[in-house]
């Protein structure tokens, strides 16, 4: 079951749907509508990214809006209309980070089922260490894989990518990983781990 809302009114007429089974022999429940008899198919979203990189470094941005504000991650987003997932990866490293890229090979595949969505992402050769971050970024930055704020990466799909990228790295060859995100035991967002103060009471 996803956490998407539901269809719950007609996007062709307006009218309240109904939710059952179509009559074609369709064997899931569908938003039907009893006036106009659309039937309304809900489908996966596709986020599309990019893991920028240079020598040993990739490039985080710090987001500016929630969900998980405050948090780490790659620059990435939903797909839009008329254009390839390739272009909206570049087109969302642009708008997130202002990164000047050349884009790689599809990198990762996330199936996230229980959200419905699907998350893509690129390798993509940083030209420049210059970032003219969005309004959606607080502040893009350059993180080797020691430096990176694990407990502070926004979701478990940029966690898990820059986690391969690193292995293979290391390897020394670039594969496609495809891989299948369950629905989580626990909070889908687990609160923000407290920061800890330097100073000392006098």
């Amino acid at each position: 079951m996803t956490s998407r809302a539901p269809v719950d009114f007609c996007r062709r007429c307006g009218t309240k749907v109904e939710h059952r089974l179509p009559d074609d022999g369709d064997t899931k429940i569908r938003a039907i509508c009893p006036a106009c008899h659309t039937v309304h198919y809900e489908n996966p979203l596709n986020v599309v990214g990019t893991v920028p990189y240079m020598g040993d470094k990739v490039l985080l941005c710090l987001r500016n809006i929630e969900p998980r504000k405050g948090y780490w991650t790659l620059p990435a987003g939903f797909m839009e209309l008329d254009e390839t997932t390739g272009q909206g990866a570049e087109r969302e490293t642009d708008e997130e980070a202002g990164a000047d890229i050349t884009m790689g090979p599809l990198f990762s595949l996330v199936n996230v089922p229980h959200v419905g969505q699907v998350h893509l992402f690129y390798l993509a050769q940083l030209q420049s260490t210059e970032f003219k971050p969005g309004w959606e970024t607080i502040e893009a930055r350059l993180f080797s894989e020691a430096d990176i704020p694990w407990d502070q990466i926004a979701f478990r799909t940029v966690k898990v990518t820059l986690q391969r990228y690193f292995e293979d790295r290391k390897r020394g060859a670039f594969g496609i990983h495809v891989i299948d995100l369950e629905t989580p035991t626990g909070p889908l967002f687990p609160p923000k781990p407290a920061e800890t103060s330097s100073s000392t009471a006098s």
